[in-house]
C-alpha cells in the first residue's frame, strides 16, 4: 500500500445520518479537529462513539465489547500521535472499531462486515491508517519491532511506533518473543497494554496473575516482568481517563526507548447488556435487539452447540477424555464441558502451538485429548501437529470449528486451508460430517482411534437436517443413485457440500444424466473403495469447501491415477486466494458450490460444447433450472 504521510488528512467521509444522531462526531472533519477538541467535550464524543458502535454492531453483528472498552484510549492515541505517519497497530484487530470511526469511516458502519462494506478488522485496502490486517492475536509486537527497525534504518527517527495489545494477546508465544527482542533493542516502541482481564475468556496463566498484582500495586519494579525484560513501565492507568492517558502517551514518547503503558479498561463499557454479561461482555454478537442485547430471532442449533453436547456426553462415559482450547472455550462449544469437568479442561491462552504440543504430552500420559480450535487458527500450530503429534502417532483428536467459509469475518477467519494442510500429515485421519448424526458418529469413531491423530471439521453455520444414506460401501455412504440411468457422474461430497451435491444430482437427472452421490465420511486418507466407484463412472467430481488446489480432490485424483483408473477426476472448491468478507452462501455460490453450478460443471467436463459462431461457449445448464 502506498502510504501518504500527511498529518492533515481530510476525513470527510461521514454519511448524512451521522450528523443527525451524532453531531459532535460528524463535526470532526480531520484528526487535527480531534486534537483541537476541548477536553470538556471528550466525554460527549465518547458517548456518541459508543452510541454508534451499539447501533451499528447490533444491526450487523460483529465485535462489540472490546470496542466499547477502548473508546477513550483510542481518542487519546489519536490526539497524541499523528497517524498514519506514526504507526498505530492493534493486536488483536477487533479493538480497531473506534479507530475506524475516528479515521473517516464512521459512515461506513451501516455496512460493517457486509460484502463491499467495512471489514471487521483493520484493512489496508480501507485506509492508510490501518497498517496490518491482523485478527490472529499476538503478532502486533513483532510488526512493531520490525517497523521501528525500518524507521531507524531509513533515517525516519521522528516517526513513532505504537502497538495496542490486549492482555489476552500477550499470552501468545510470539508476543513473548517480541518482548524479548524489543526490550533488548533500545528502540522506541510504545506498547499500550489494554488490560481488561480477558481476550475472549478470562486471560489465562501466570501472566494474568502478574497483571492482577500490577493492578493492585503489589509488584516492585525489580520484580515487574516488563522492566526485567528491559522496558520502561508506567501505570496502571484508568483507561477511560483521556487526560491521564494523553499525559502518559506524551511521557512515553519522550523517553525514546521501549516502554509499556499499562491501561485498565472495562470491556463492554457504557452498554448495560454487555456490562451485565459475565461470560464475555458481548465480545462478539450477531444481530441482536440493541435494547436488550438478545438475539432478535430464535436461531437453529449450530454445529458448535451440537459438538458441545456430544463431547460432554462422551466425557461422561470416558474419564480419559480431556479438552484443550486456546482462549476460545465458549466459542468452540466447551462451555458445558468445562462446567461439568473443570479439571479436565485446559485453556492455554492465545497459544495454539503450546496447546497442540501439550496435547501430545497428555496423550503420552495415557489420556485422549480433544483440541478444539477455529480451523484458521490451527494454521499457527501446523508444525506442532506435524512433528509433535503426527510424528509420534499420538491419539489426539482435533475439532475444527469455522471450517470452510466463515462469512463476515473475512480472509483471516475463513477456515479454507485445513483440508489441504491436514491431508498431508502422515497417519492423520480426517473426517467431515455432513449432518448432526454424522458429527456424533464420527466424533465417537475419532476418539476410539489409538494409533494416530484424527480431525473433524465443520462450518460456522446452523446444522441442517440429517441426510441418511441409502447404502454403504466399505465405509462410504451412498446418498443418491439415479435409477435406470448410466453411471455418468460420481459426485464426492466432502462434509456439508452433500446438500449441494444432492441438488446437483436432481439437476443432472433433468438433463438425462445419471449420477451417484457419495460421502466418504473420512475424507483422508482416500478410501480405496472410492477409486472403485470412480472406475464405474465417466466422470468424478469432488466438491469441498476448502481450497481446490491441493485439497481432497487432489488426493482422489492421485489415488485414481496410481490405481490405473482412467476416468477424469475434477475438483470443485475454493480458489487459492484471500477471500473477502461477505455472506457465507454468497461466497460459496461465487466459488461454484451450489447445485446448479456443480451440475453445470459436470456437463462441461462430460462433453465440452463447441463454440458458436461468435466463439462463445454456451452454458449447458441454466442457473434457474428447477
Amino acid at each position: 500500500m502506498n502510504y501518504k504521510l500527511q498529518e492533515h488528512e481530510d476525513l470527510l467521509q461521514h454519511a448524512d445520518p451521522l450528523g443527525q444522531e451524532y453531531p459532535l462526531l460528524a463535526s470532526l472533519t480531520s484528526l487535527d479537529a480531534l486534537r483541537a477538541l476541548p477536553a470538556e467535550q471528550l466525554p460527549v464524543l465518547a458517548a456518541e462513539m459508543r452510541g454508534l458502535l451499539v447501533q451499528s454492531v447490533t444491526a450487523t453483528g460483529g465485535h462489540l465489547g472490546v470496542g466499547l472498552g477502548v473508546v477513550e484510549l483510542t481518542m487519546a492515541l489519536h490526539r497524541v500521535f499523528s497517524s498514519p505517519r506514526d504507526a498505530i497497530i492493534f493486536d488483536t484487530g477487533h479493538q480497531s472499531y473506534p479507530h475506524k470511526i475516528l479515521t473517516g469511516r464512521a459512515g461506513g458502519f451501516t455496512r460493517l462486515r457486509q460484502a463491499g462494506g467495512l471489514s471487521g478488522y483493520p484493512s489496508r485496502a480501507e485506509s492508510q491508517h490501518d497498517w496490518v490486517e491482523n485478527s490472529h492475536a499476538s503478532t502486533g509486537l513483532a510488526y512493531a519491532d520490525g517497523l521501528a527497525k525500518a524507521f531507524k534504518l531509513t533515517g525516519q527517527t521522528d516517526r513513532r511506533t505504537v502497538a495496542v495489545v490486549g492482555d489476552g494477546a500477550l499470552t501468545g508465544g510470539m508476543a513473548f518473543e517480541a518482548l524479548n527482542n524489543i526490550g533488548a533493542s533500545g528502540r522506541p516502541v510504545i506498547i499500550v497494554l489494554n488490560d481488561n482481564g480477558r481476550s475472549y475468556d478470562p486471560t489465562a496463566g501466570s501472566l494474568a496473575h502478574h497483571l492482577t498484582q500490577l493492578r493492585q500495586g503489589g509488584v516492585p519494579l525489580s520484580q515487574n516482568l516488563f522492566t526485567r525484560l528491559g522496558l520502561a513501565y508506567t501505570g496502571p492507568l484508568d483507561g477511560h481517563d483521556t487526560t491521564a492517558l494523553e499525559e502518559a502517551f506524551h511521557q512515553a514518547a519522550a523517553l525514546h526507548r521501549p516502554v509499556i503503558v499499562h491501561t485498565i479498561t472495562q470491556k463492554g463499557r457504557g452498554y448495560a447488556p454487555a456490562e451485565a454479561d459475565p461470560a464475555d461482555r458481548m465480545h462478539a454478537c450477531g444481530v441482536v435487539d440493541p435494547a436488550t442485547g438478545k438475539a432478535a430471532r430464535p436461531s437453529k442449533p449450530s454445529w458448535t452447540a451440537l459438538f458441545g453436547q456430544e463431547i460432554t456426553a462422551l466425557a461422561e462415559e470416558r474419564s480419559d477424555i480431556v479438552a484443550l482450547t486456546a482462549a476460545m472455550r465458549l466459542p468452540v462449544g466447551l462451555g458445558a464441558f468445562s462446567a461439568r469437568f473443570p479439571e479436565r479442561t485446559f485453556d492455554s491462552g492465545i497459544a495454539e502451538q503450546h496447546a497442540v504440543t501439550c496435547a501430545a504430552g497428555l496423550a503420552m500420559g495415557g489420556l485422549h485429548p480433544v483440541v478444539c480450535l477455529y480451523a484458521t487458527f490451527l494454521n499457527r500450530a501446523f508444525d506442532q501437529l506435524l512433528m509433535d503429534v503426527g510424528l509420534h502417532r499420538l491419539p489426539v483428536t482435533f475439532v475444527l470449528d469455522r471450517a470452510g467459509i466463515t462469512g463476515p469475518d473475512g480472509p483471516s477467519h475463513h477456515g479454507m486451508w485445513d483440508l489441504a494442510l491436514l491431508s498431508r500429515i502422515p497417519g492423520l485421519r480426517l473426517a467431515a460430517p455432513r449432518d448432526p448424526a454424522r458429527l456424533s458418529t464420527l466424533l465417537r469413531e475419532a476418539v476410539d482411534i489409538c494409533d494416530g491423530p484424527t480431525a473433524l471439521r465443520y462450518p460456522k453455520a446452523t446444522a441442517g437436517p440429517d441426510i441418511d444414506a441409502i447404502a454403504s460401501l466399505d465405509g462410504i455412504d451412498i446418498l443418491h443413485r439415479t435409477p435406470h440411468r448410466p453411471l455418468d457422474v460420481l459426485l464426492v461430497a466432502i462434509g456439508v457440500t452433500a446438500t449441494a451435491c444432492l441438488d446437483a444430482a436432481r439437476h443432472l437427472a433433468v438433463l438425462g444424466l445419471g449420477s451417484t452421490v457419495v460421502d466418504p465420511r473420512w475424507a483422508a486418507p482416500v478410501n480405496p473403495a472410492l477409486g472403485s466407484l470412480a472406475a464405474r463412472h465417466r466422470l468424478t467430481l469432488t466438491v469441498e469447501d476448502g481450497i481446490a488446489d491441493g485439497g481432497i480432490g487432489t488426493l482422489v485424483a492421485h489415488h485414481c491415477s496410481a490405481s490405473g483408473i482412467s476416468g477424469p477426476v475434477h475438483t470443485i472448491g475454493l480458489p487459492t486466494t484471500y477471500l473477502a468478507h461477505g455472506e457465507r452462501d454468497d461466497l460459496l455460490a461465487s466459488a461454484g458450490i451450489t447445485g446448479p453450478s456443480i451440475a453445470d460443471s459436470a456437463c462441461r467436463h462430460l462433453s465440452p460444447p463447441a463454440p458458436d459462431h461468435h466463439g462463445l461457449l454456451p452454458s449447458r445448464l441454466s442457473r434457474s433450472t428447477p
